[in-house]
């Protein structure tokens, strides 16, 4: 009679080793005549799932010497598994398929697996293991709640951090101070206005290692980085955060101020293009706005609007926009209408001046603070306090950020002037709807639309419509037979 024996480790349970386990099973095949073929040993292997690497190879090996092997032997049945329903169907499968038994040391080699008082006994310990495992778990989790409580981080260490031990040698995380000065660019770019993706690609070229499209958001996220634990919600206890024993690398203030900003989540508008004037302004009757590309026919490409709701929407482009140039040609201004609605553009210019106006101050002290930075390491260089190579590339670093910042204060900037004075000339003399259209940008093409509609302005069944016109401050429906 052939036999396998089977030997398991728990991380959680170490008292019973592979040695001894090895140790007594082979006495047991030897006390009863058994020929052990291989001994698998799967080592800090959890005893919930049969998902074991040895284990699997134990069963590949069975079923490559089909008929040759009668038994596994296991120094326990808690050491098979510890969970009861699993184990039950796993040992009926094993006798079905393969006409092998599973036993342990302290049960006879000749007993019989199919008798009722044999089963009884099994599954009583299967559900004894069960419930001691269940007894580990809970232990488990509440031991990792007790430790953040305590303000400990338990796991590896988020980038940022290094894991090390404390005085006490209780497992903590320490600043590592390279990774840190990234994590603080990440939100301090954030809090500046940069989408994630473009901070994404900034700082994996000065080494943020974590890979995927929520990786900045992740960091965002972590409080980790303003010095506090998470501490789940349990029972009736609700969720709350603790001040951790680590050193935090952004204040708590910012922290949440950041949270604030990803909580209102900033809309993202479709970039103006003058090839699609009305991308992002004109919504398909889902509610959703068209958005615009071109299709190459048999001769040529051809432009079209689209719904991403509905794949069978293909509005042509010279459609759609002939239709609204006819529809503006027949709304003329009144003077009264004329001085609101360029009250209006007028409002919408000075308050992009003042965003202009308070990104550039936050973005001119970012870069006095990295100025400041980059004088305190050349004091530090010159006084011997660090060699040339860190002095060089945190040299490379600070002024990869400050060139990063500075390039963002030329892209953003407008001149105020000129684009003060084609306001006044567009809406010198021009009382009708389309001419003022006609010779606008596709930016100021967008802000007339949204002035005059409010972003309700649909195509529908080959014609607009819309819940809000701007005439005096009243509202009424706008069809294709509006006249203003």
């Amino acid at each position: 009679m052939n036999a396998v024996g089977y030997l398991r480790l728990s991380t959680k349970d170490q008292s019973k080793s592979l040695e001894y386990q090895e140790k007594i099973v082979r006495e047991y095949c030897s006390r009863n005549k058994l020929n052990i073929l291989k001994i698998f040993r799967d080592n800090g292997q959890s005893s919930f799932s049969f998902e074991r690497p040895n284990y699997i190879a134990l069963e590949n090996f069975i079923k490559k010497f089909k008929g040759k092997c009668q038994y596994i032997v296991v120094l326990d049945h808690d050491r098979f598994s510890r969970n009861l329903p699993e184990a039950l169907l796993k040992i009926a499968e094993l006798e079905k398929k393969h006409k092998i038994n599973v036993i342990s040391t302290n049960e006879s080699i000749d007993i019989d697996p199919n008798d009722s008082e044999v089963f009884m006994k099994r599954a009583f310990e299967y559900l004894i293991a069960n419930r001691e495992l269940l007894t580990i778990k809970n232990r488990t989790r509440q031991g990792i709640r007790n430790a953040k409580e305590n303000g400990r981080y338990l796991g590896r260490a988020p980038f940022g951090y290094n894991n090390s031990k404390n005085s006490l040698g209780d497992s903590t995380i320490t600043i590592n101070d390279t990774e840190s000065i990234i994590v603080k660019k990440i939100f301090r770019d954030y809090e500046l206005g940069k989408l994630p993706s473009d901070i994404h690609r900034e700082v994996r070229l000065i080494g943020f290692t974590n890979n995927g499209h929520s990786a900045i958001k992740n960091i965002l996220e972590n409080c980790v980085y303003a010095g506090l634990i998470k501490v789940p919600a349990k029972k009736d206890i609700p969720e709350r955060y603790v001040k951790g024993i680590h050193n935090e690398i952004i204040s708590e203030k910012d922290f949440w101020h950041i949270q604030k900003l990803l909580k209102n989540k900033r809309i993202q508008h479709s970039r103006p293009c003058d090839d699609f004037p009305l991308r992002g302004v004109v919504k398909c009757k889902c509610g959703k706005n068209l958005t615009a590309g071109w299709t190459k026919g048999r001769k040529e490409y051809y432009l079209y609007y689209k719904c991403a709701e509905h794949n069978s929407l293909n509005i042509p482009g010279t459609q759609i926009h002939n239709h609204l140039e006819n529809l503006l040609k027949k709304i003329t201004l009144g003077i009264k209408q004329l001085h609101q609605l360029k009250n209006m553009v007028y409002i919408n210019f000075e308050e992009n001046k003042t965003l202009q106006k308070n990104a550039k101050k936050i973005k001119l002290n970012a870069i006095r603070t990295l100025k400041n930075k980059m004088v305190k390491l050349e004091d530090k260089f010159i006084s011997d306090q660090i060699n040339f190579s860190v002095y060089k590339e945190w040299e490379k670093k600070i002024n990869f950020e400050r060139k990063a910042i500075e390039r963002t204060l030329f892209e953003d900037s407008f001149d105020v002037d000129k684009t003060e004075l084609r306001i006044t000339k567009l809406f010198k003399a021009r009382l009708n709807l389309f001419r003022i259209y006609s010779k606008s940008t596709t930016i100021q093409k967008h802000v007339l639309i949204r002035i005059l509609f409010r972003d309700t302005l649909m195509w529908e069944d080959g014609k607009f419509s819309a819940s809000y016109f701007h005439q005096t401050g009243s509202s009424k429906k706008v069809g294709e037979q509006f006249y203003a």
